[in-house]
């Protein structure tokens, strides 16, 4: 990891450095053209006081016209190691004294090294002037010879100057003297600039750079959650200052987080106390939140949700084919489906599916929010109210149908009685068969008259008040009642032993009936040469149980035969089940279903026992 504020360090350091070395370069270079033109000055006014001084020798040994002393002089002026070169021009631009065994030098006035004095006008040129030659650059001071009134005996009186004196000095040494100052400058200032530099790298990385550090520590670790972190602001400087600044907005963003913090659990807290689940989609269906409750239906973390896609986290949980995130994310308009659903448990599981849009502030779609509620409750309940109803219909066509029936019941016991009190004076062998079948008739009319009676006082609301029914007489009765059934299908009846003090509290025409439809339901359910049991057990609870090995309920069956108006078999009505179970829940009792296809089935009737309180009513 590259260390904290390196670049930063790098990058003064070498802005500094760039501008401590473009300063001294700067000032070196200013120094060096000062320097050099100070030299030049210097050279130059020692060179016009010298050409003055060999100008006034020379004057005086011309005018005592000393030819020899004259030439002496100039050898011992040239002998001077600064000087290249000791001229005396006459005006013609003749040397009138060269060097020994050297031919007399001639200036033509229009050569470069002339030209450049004489270029400009007589009041703009100098005494002395630096000039390129082909051996380097050369001091060149010209000094004039004037025609003075003691010269007039050997020169015209109308010329004002009779020659120049030229004196070319060497710069070379100059210069030399001039690169040894500007070395030694730059050298002592590179060491001052390598101080410099070092000590305000020094005092940027204690004074700058590590208390700006303090503000990147700090950041991160608020950023990392420490939101009481703060940077210290002693001082009053500037750095102090934005100390101060930085720590009102970190009490600032530390405030709007707690509260945005509180919100949100605030809203975490409502949400997940919902029983519906609740999940918010991305438009590819990616989750991006989800409640307790949906987390609970996916049986699924938090962390294993979030980032996958909805059908990645429940699969096979939603069976619905028209699925209605992609008929909101393509209509963006809030979708309703009934989804069913299996738990693993096996259950079935009905959920309504509301899959509503979540809009950015230029109404395009960002999110979809599903919330998922199970209704299997209210599916229930709207089943039992539809039941209600049908119950309800039911009990209008029981009650016709029951006082339609006993006018012509209530005509055939007439006639049944009337043949039972004829038979009975007149009883013989050969018609004792007809006492026998009338007072059976007799019998089941006025069990259809007390059925009849029964649905008239469901009809209207009406219980019977019950009393303690002996279980093996009843029995007993049914039996017999449905043995002629049971020999037509080729079926035998087993009953076996019934307790003797087995009574329950119930009404007796209530119990014929149940009993009568279980068992006429096994004889028709057996294979010919099969037997139907029925026994009985007092514990508790008397328990009454149906047997037969007949073909047994299919699983989905199972659970619609107490229905009214389904029936399996053909020409059934679905009333005989249904109306059984009534009766016995009413008196507090039961009826339990054992059955595998093509096996038997098993009915056992549970009754509380005897002594027990049934309805609010007390036991006998």
């Amino acid at each position: 990891m590259k260390p904290p504020f390196a670049s930063t360090t790098v990058g003064l350091a070498v802005g500094v450095t760039a501008a401590v070395v473009l300063a001294c370069a700067g000032g070196a270079y200013l120094y060096s053209q000062h320097h050099m033109r100070s030299l030049l000055e210097n050279a130059r006014s020692t060179a016009l006081a010298e050409g003055d001084l060999i100008r006034v020798a020379l004057e005086h040994q011309m005018i005592e016209n000393d030819r020899t002393l004259v030439a002496r002089m100039m050898e011992s002026f040239r002998s001077q190691a600064r000087l290249e070169r000791l001229l005396v021009l006459d005006r013609t631009g003749v040397d009138r004294y060269p060097p020994p065994g050297s031919a007399p030098t001639t200036f033509d006035m229009h050569s470069p090294t002339c030209q450049v004095c004489h270029q400009y006008p007589p009041e703009q040129r100098g005494g002395s002037r630096v000039i390129e030659t082909a051996g380097g650059n050369i001091l060149r001071t010209v000094i004039p010879i004037r025609n003075r009134a003691e010269c007039h005996g050997c020169h015209n009186p109308e010329h004002k100057i009779n020659g120049i004196l030229i004196l070319d000095s060497n710069t070379e040494a100059l210069r030399s003297e001039m690169t040894g100052d500007l070395r030694w400058l730059v050298a002592g200032t590179s060491v001052i600039t390598l101080l410099l530099v070092g000590a305000i790298g020094i005092v940027i990385r204690v004074a700058v750079l590590r208390r700006l550090q303090r503000f990147e520590t700090a950041a991160r670790q608020i950023a990392a959650g420490d939101l009481a972190r703060r940077v210290p602001a002693t001082g009053t400087d500037t750095i102090s200052w934005l100390a101060r600044e930085f720590n009102t907005m970190a009490d600032s963003v530390t405030g709007l987080v707690g509260e945005v913090r509180t919100e949100r659990e605030r809203l975490e807290t409502v949400i997940n106390s919902i029983d519906d689940g609740i999940v918010v989609l991305d438009p590819r269906r990616n989750i991006i939140a989800a409640n307790d409750a949906f987390l609970l239906r996916a049986q699924h973390s938090r962390e294993q949700v979030l980032g996958c896609n909805c059908r990645e986290v429940t699969p096979g949980g939603c069976t619905m084919k028209d699925c209605p995130t992609l008929a909101c994310l393509h209509s963006a308009a809030r979708q309703v489906r009934i989804c069913e659903r299996r738990t693993p448990a096996g259950a079935t599981v009905w959920e309504e599916v509301h899959a509503s849009p979540i809009l950015n502030a230029a109404g395009e779609l960002q999110q979809v929010v599903e919330v998922w509620r199970d209704i299997s409750e209210r599916r229930v309940a709207e089943a039992h109210l539809a039941e209600s109803h049908r119950l309800a219909s039911l009990g209008t066509l029981a009650s016709g149908f029951s006082h339609e029936l006993n006018t012509p019941l209530a005509t055939v016991l007439t006639c049944v009685e009337g043949i039972l009190r004829e038979s009975t004076s007149s009883i013989t062998p050969d018609t004792a068969w007809i006492h026998d079948t009338a007072a059976i008739a007799r019998e089941q009319i006025l069990r259809c008259r007390g059925i009849t009676h029964h649905f008239l006082r469901i009809s209207r609301g009406q219980r019977s008040p019950g009393d303690l029914v002996d279980l093996a007489p009843a029995v007993d009765a049914v039996a017999r009642l449905i043995e002629p059934t049971a020999r037509a299908h080729m079926v035998r009846i087993d009953v076996r032993a019934i307790p003797a003090d087995a009574r329950i509290r119930t009404d007796e025409a209530e119990l014929q009936h149940t009993l009568i439809n279980l068992m006429l339901n096994a004889v028709q359910a057996s294979r010919p040469g099969s037997t139907v049991t029925i026994e009985a057990d007092a514990a508790a609870s008397i328990r009454l149980r149906v047997i037969d090995s007949g073909c047994g309920i299919s699983p989905e069956n199972r659970q619609r035969i107490f229905e009214p108006f389904f029936s399996a078999r053909q020409g059934g009505t679905g009333l005989g089940l249904f109306l059984s179970l009534n009766f016995v829940r009413h008196w507090g009792g039961d009826i339990r279903v054992e059955s595998r296809p093509g096996e038997g089935s098993t009915f056992e009737v549970v009754f509380p026992a005897p002594l027990q309180t049934v309805a609010g009513e007390p036991a006998a």
